[in-house]
């Protein structure tokens, strides 16, 4: 029986070393991406890209005229040369650029209409591994499921193992809007916001209450993340054909500038009070002041029905939320104690924005187009001016 002999000791270093290796390279194959919702892989074959098979073959090696056999060759015999191919030449991509102001990223695409871009934005998210749950083109937004980004966990070994028991307790959605703009020499350009709104799980009770380890969790909002709508930005100009270089030192200035205090944008909105009505004073022009409040609507929840730019207004529905210790009345309370069920119903308003000079104000009308001074119509401006500050 023939025995094993043991490793020698620089053997074993050099199996040390390779194995150290192996495991770096598989640890680093893991980092690196801040996006992963499942986006599912094709394996289909490879294809010359749509764009680049209309564009001449290279002719360097091949003999002027028709083809023809060795043996007609040799004899000339030949047939008389062709005409020479017509070039073509590959598509212009569009000039695409990423802008920023405060807390608001946007990609412009010039010489991109709308309904140029809505098909590449569809292919966008379902390669992005979310589905839409809303998809209006006359309105001009998209908005996908709530989904989990798996990136956010650890990027280890663990994660090979039990990646499917994992959870990161949060859950994200995006709202896409898009506007259609003046572009240059009379053209038609496109602006393409991308939003971002999230979910996490916290425990509702205390661990004390439940000895047996089952504790109650509910989803609650979480703060919006203005680099996951960088992040989703610079992908889209890679989809849309921008070069790999000009994203990442775009998105790269936008992310610079969005963490620099010194580029903090001053304060530029603020809730009053006119002849008892509230409203919220915007100090930018009406664009500005335009595309802000429905950055806004998009990241604050609201369910945006209809838009006239033409006459500054944004139809939306509105729940009101519970106040501050307000809850859910249980069955005993509600059978016993006459307590009512919190109204959840959705009210229809009007999100009016009117340019005063070189600023804007922004006041809430009802569902007739009659101003609004209830309490709701107040803490919709309050949400409102919290996010344009």
């Amino acid at each position: 029986m023939n025995s094993v002999s043991p490793l020698r000791p620089r053997a074993l270093q050099r199996g040390l070393v390779l194995l150290s290796s192996l495991l770096l390279c598989a640890c680093s194959a893991l980092e690196g991406d801040k996006v992963d919702y499942g986006a599912a892989v094709q394996n289909t074959p490879l294809a010359v890209p749509p764009d680049l098979t209309q564009l001449p073959q290279d002719t360097r090696y091949a003999l002027p005229g028709s083809t023809v056999s060795a043996s007609t060759y040799g004899s000339g015999m030949a047939s008389s040369p062709q005409a020479p191919r017509a070039q073509t030449v590959a598509p212009n991509v569009p000039s695409l650029r990423l802008e920023g102001q405060g807390g608001m990223r946007w990609l412009v695409a010039t010489g991109m209409t709308p309904e140029d871009v809505w098909p590449k934005l569809r292919s966008f998210w379902e390669e992005t591994g979310l589905k839409l749950t809303l998809d209006e083109p006359k309105l001009g937004l998209m908005e996908t499921e709530w989904a989990e980004n798996r990136a956010k966990l650890p990027q280890n070994f663990m994660r090979k193992i039990l990646g499917a028991l994992m959870s990161t307790s949060t859950l994200d959605l995006y709202r896409t809007r898009v506007e259609r703009v003046a572009g240059p020499n009379g053209g038609t350009s496109t602006e393409i916001y991308i939003s971002h709104r999230g979910l996490e799980e916290v425990y509702t009770d205390d661990s004390g209450s439940n000895p047996e380890g089952k504790r109650q969790t509910a989803w609650q909002p979480r703060a919006s993340d203005p680099e996951m709508e960088i992040e989703m930005l610079r992908r889209l100009m890679l989809k849309l054909g921008a070069p790999a270089e000009q994203a990442d030192a775009q998105s790269d200035r936008q992310t610079a500038a969005l963490n620099d205090p010194a580029q903090a944008p001053p304060k530029t909105a603020q809730l009053e009070q006119r002849n008892g009505q509230p409203l919220v004073t915007v100090r930018e022009p009406f664009d500005r002041a335009w595309r802000r409040v429905g950055l806004t609507l998009d990241r604050t929840g609201f369910t945006v029905e209809d838009r006239d730019r033409s006459q500054g207004i944004y139809y939306v529905r509105y729940v009101q939320p519970p106040k501050s210790g307000e809850e859910e009345p249980g069955w005993w309370a509600r059978t016993f104690g006459g307590a009512k069920p919190l109204d959840k119903t959705p009210r229809r308003y009007r999100i009016t924005v009117r340019a005063e000079g070189n600023q804007s104000t922004v006041t809430v009308l009802n569902a007739e187009g009659a101003p609004e001074r209830s309490e709701p119509a107040r803490n919709i401006l309050q949400v409102i001016a919290d996010d344009l500050r």
